[in-house]
């Protein structure tokens, strides 16, 4: 009677030793379990500056912020920038960066750069994707933009102290490694306990009948024996029993132990902890990604609006000082010049009005230097044809600016571009082209001036572009109308407007301005000649004894072949208009 009592208690032992392991596995999983997100803040004794820049390592830590949460005295702006963008906009102002966490995850690592006390406020500038306003407090989710690196811009006006209370909550990457073999071990010892009455009633099942070692005589023993031994057959039986149970205990243990340490080494592997920081990153990554584009859609659309917003209240109002912001160079001269004669001249043409949609097409460079200049097609109420606008950033804290629009020729289709932005090589590099750039508009200034151009054949317009032959038959119809003047034409590129990017089948397309000089002078001493009404209004007169010069600002792009191809140049748009005339 021995046996059974021993055997239960060996599976009661078991299953309540297994109800035990089983709790403390579930318990690391939930009321034990950590925290699904650890919060690091910057410490309180940051030096005041007017700038607070977070930096890409802190967005990229254990795979991102899932909150950031800033707080400042009054109104203040976040900016999300590049990081070679975010830089150059802070430039020599002092400022505080934030470029990582502490190795316990609490704490923000703040480092303090002196420098100029005053910036520029960063609200609407160009070089952000995107911007938050706030007041007081902000929490923020980050989300890249565009892939690559970016960095966090925070500032008041530039001038207060810009907000140093920053807190970051990242994804909290500890684990209980010990959770899913403790519920593993535990069931196996609930299994254990609950089968071990009936794998030793198996046992005891299968021992029944001779073995070979009983007497022949069936069995039965010497009672001596059995006298001797202090036991019956019975009792001997029953203590073979509870073996059998210490058996099966050790088996399950031994099983158990097994799980364990299978499990211990794969929960090892899995937590092994991952070489320090980020993926080893690209020299363009780690460099600011020099061969990401300058814009990305959003920056392109936002600048197009504004700078069709400033030319439609510039045209409504006739009135320059409206263009100012976000015109520039040959346009705003010519539209200058424009509402001044337009003023005066009911019939003189206005110019074409600038649209920021439909957006066609666009050129964005990979050029991460400045100046930066990008061309976008785009085709709106008014546009004819679509328009080629050409816009330049002179410098980072400065917007880009419509430096030209001129109409895409008729027939003409504008180049293809490669996608995710283009290269963007030297006016007077020729690698893997037919002409430079600088040659190009060289031969299209010769083209435009002589009839009989060598490069008539190497340079030409679609056979419904109107351009180069209208140019070619106004001023020989000037020289022929003009029988008491002499005339001279010019056209001269100015190389400072010169921009060349690559296109998709290896050629280039140059983007520039020409200026159109257009001379007259009497024949003789006393000749008059009269001036055009639109050169009258600039000149200050309708007539001249002395000579007149006119100057026309040609906006123009070029398409270039690549180097082994016959095919030759082509115009691409091109649009004049009269920016000065002076008597001498």
């Amino acid at each position: 009677m021995i046996g059974i009592p021993v055997r239960l208690k060996t599976a009661v032992s078991l299953v309540l030793l297994g109800l035990l392991t089983l709790l403390a596995g579930v318990g690391q999983l939930t009321f034990w379990a950590p925290a699904e997100t650890v919060t690091a803040s910057a410490p309180g004794d940051a030096k005041a500056a007017p700038l607070t820049v977070i930096n890409q390592s802190v967005l990229t830590h254990k795979g991102g912020p899932t909150k950031i949460s800033v707080k400042g005295d009054g109104n203040f702006v976040l900016a999300v920038g590049r990081p070679d963008d975010v830089d150059a906009w802070v430039g020599k102002t002092a400022h505080n960066s934030v470029n990582g966490v502490s190795e316990d995850g609490k704490s923000l690592q703040v480092a303090g750069t002196d420098g100029e006390a005053t910036a520029p406020s960063p609200a609407g500038s160009d070089l952000w994707v995107e911007t938050e306003n706030a007041n007081g407090q902000l929490d923020y989710t980050f989300t890249p933009p565009a892939s690559g690196n970016w960095s966090l811009l925070l500032a008041t006006d530039g001038t207060k102290p810009a907000p140093s209370s920053v807190s970051v909550t990242f994804p909290n990457d500890a684990t209980m490694p010990w959770a899913v073999p403790l519920i593993v071990i535990g069931a196996i010892l609930i299994l254990a306990g609950a089968a071990l009455p009936f794998v030793n009633r198996f046992i005891r099942g299968r021992g029944k009948g001779p073995r070979p070692s009983d007497p022949a005589d069936g069995g039965k023993t010497n009672e001596s024996t059995e006298v001797d031994n202090g036991t019956s057959g019975e009792d001997t039986k029953k203590i073979t029993g509870g073996g059998s149970a210490l058996r099966v205990s050790v088996v399950a243990a031994a099983v158990a132990a097994a799980l364990v340490g299978g499990t211990a080494a794969g929960a090892q592997a899995s937590d092994t902890p991952s070489p320090s920081g980020s993926p080893s990153a690209s020299p363009s990554e780690t460099s600011g990604a020099p061969s990401a584009p300058v814009l990305v859609d959003a920056q392109l659309k936002r600048i197009l609006e504004q700078v069709a917003s400033a030319v439609a209240a510039g045209d409504a109002a006739r009135d320059a000082a409206k263009l100012a912001p976000r015109v520039d160079g040959a346009e705003l001269q010519v539209r200058t010049q424009n509402y001044k004669i337009r003023s005066q001249v009911a019939t003189h043409e206005a110019r074409m009005p600038v649209r920021s949609s439909k957006l066609l097409g666009s050129v964005v460079t990979t050029q991460r230097t400045w100046p930066r200049t990008v061309i976008a097609v785009t085709q709106g109420d008014g546009n004819v044809v679509p328009q080629v606008l050409t816009l330049v950033q002179a410098s980072p804290r400065e917007n880009y600016k419509l430096k030209s629009a001129s109409p895409l020729q008729p027939g003409t289709s504008f180049p293809a571009i490669p996608l995710g932005g283009t290269q963007q090589v030297a006016a007077a590099d020729k690698s893997g082209l037919q002409y430079s750039g600088t040659e190009a508009l060289a031969a299209l200034g010769d083209r435009l001036t002589k009839a009989d151009s060598a490069f008539k054949d190497k340079l030409v317009e679609g056979t419904n572009s109107p351009y180069i032959a209208d140019v070619l038959d106004y001023q020989a119809s000037t020289v022929k109308a003009g029988a008491n003047g002499n005339f001279t034409f010019t056209h001269t590129p100015t190389p400072a407007d010169t921009a060349v990017f690559r296109t998709s089948d290896g050629g280039a397309v140059v983007v520039g301005k020409l200026d159109f000089d257009f001379t007259s002078k009497p024949k003789a001493d006393g000749d008059t000649l009269t001036v055009d009404k639109a050169a009258a209004v600039l000149a200050g007169g309708d007539s001249t004894k002395v000579g007149l010069v006119q100057t026309f600002a040609e906006s123009v792009a070029v398409y270039i072949p690549p180097a082994g191809s016959t095919a030759p140049m082509k115009l691409v748009a091109a649009v004049r208009g009269l920016v000065g005339a002076n008597f001498k």
